[in-house]
């Protein structure tokens, strides 16, 4: 990688996905003088360990779930005493946004621990962080920070269920609105002031600057906004309803981030329309996708509509197919979020995608408020 960012002069790498920022490869370019934008190995476990994380939450009085660090089958049985039914349990580590269980019986429970330990997640689960269970909707909360300065960027609400009306297996994310109308102002200033401030005030005085885009999963509860966990990038599909709305100079804001000169950039720039993305993934995911499926994107982007790509490839006859779980995230801008649901799903059903699928009610909960709003 160094070798190729000398061999084309590149001026500012930006790593996208978590795996590479947790392996330190910021760490190995800015050695080599190379402007980075991504945290270090030792400011990504924000995401690379949710123990790092909950332990960082205590130390600095962020509000966030109870729970407990477990490193084995025993210990961890022993843990669930501590909570009530339903149970969070999390593989510390790494696991393609697919760690988190949620075991509605102590049974379950058992049953779900003794996977994780037995490698259902890898090396992710050696570890594994038990939780209390938090009621109320779950937003994002993304800033930019260079480990000092902090720029708020954007808020958005993602649908991690497989199925409609939130059922069936978590997965990486199958569709995601912005901004999230539920973070009201007050909220904003609240989630800034005792969550993302204090982490990278703890970060920066823990000899742990983080630099780059903090992603911050919040759950709104009655007692107020608490962490659930950090992504240490723009995640998916967040990312691409943040891109649909964004207005100011991404490549200044990023530079400005790796050069630590945030302070010297204006507010973050953004419409005021909503975005709202669909994600067509292949059948089979969140287990084994169906690769290889021809897709037709047809005239899916007239009307303004944009398909981001996310696991397509070419084969040998220029036909565009399938090649990973989540394959499209199809988005669309509008005056609020049903207009962009709306035309979205046009988007959407454009597409010829034979052996994919997706779900239908993306936004679901803040067009059942629009809808009321306008009845009132």
């Amino acid at each position: 990688m160094i070798a190729f960012c000398d061999d084309k002069r590149i001026g500012l790498v930006v790593i996208g996905p978590e795996a590479p920022l947790v392996d330190g490869l910021a760490d190995s370019l800015r050695g080599e003088g190379i402007s980075v934008f991504g945290p270090s190995k030792a400011a990504a476990q924000l995401e690379g360990s949710k123990g790092f994380t909950k332990d960082l939450c205590e130390r600095a009085g962020i509000p966030t779930a109870g729970y407990i660090r477990t490193s084995s089958l025993a210990q961890a049985t022993v843990a669930l005493d501590k909570f009530e039914a339903p149970y969070v349990l999390k593989a510390d580590g790494l696991a393609a946004g697919k760690g988190v269980v949620i075991a509605p019986t102590r049974a379950e429970a058992t049953e779900a621990l003794t996977a994780m330990f037995s490698g259902a997640f890898g090396g992710a689960g050696a570890e594994v962080v038990i939780e209390e269970f938090m009621q109320g909707e779950e937003a994002s909360f993304f800033a930019l920070t260079d480990g000092a300065t902090i720029l708020p960027f954007g808020t958005a609400q993602d649908h991690k269920r497989v199925g409609d009306g939130d059922t069936g297996p978590n997965t990486g994310g199958m569709g995601a609105y912005s901004p999230a109308p539920v973070l009201t102002p007050t909220l904003h200033g609240e989630v800034l002031e005792k969550i993302i401030i204090p982490t990278v005030k703890t970060m920066a005085d823990e000899g742990m600057p983080y630099s780059g885009v903090l992603y911050a999963g919040l759950m709104l509860t009655e007692q107020g906004p608490k962490l659930i966990e950090y992504n240490a990038r723009f995640g998916d599909p967040e990312c691409q309803v943040l891109m649909m709305r964004l207005e100011s100079d991404l490549g200044e804001l990023m530079l400005a981030c790796a050069n630590s000169s945030l302070a010297s950039q204006p507010p973050v720039k953004r419409k005021p329309d909503s975005a709202l993305t669909v994600v067509m993934a292949a059948n089979g995911y969140p287990g084994t996708p169906e690769k290889g499926g021809a897709i037709d994107l047809g005239h899916a982007e007239t009307g303004g509509a944009k398909v981001f790509h996310a696991g397509t490839t070419r084969g040998q006859d220029g036909t565009l197919r399938a090649n990973g779980g989540r394959v499209l995230n199809v988005t669309a801008l509008g005056g609020n979020v049903t207009e962009a649901q709306a035309k979205a799903y046009a988007a959407v059903d454009k597409v010829d995608f034979a052996s994919g699928f997706c779900r239908r009610d993306i936004g679901w909960r803040e067009v059942e408020r629009e809808t009321r709003q306008e009845a009132e």
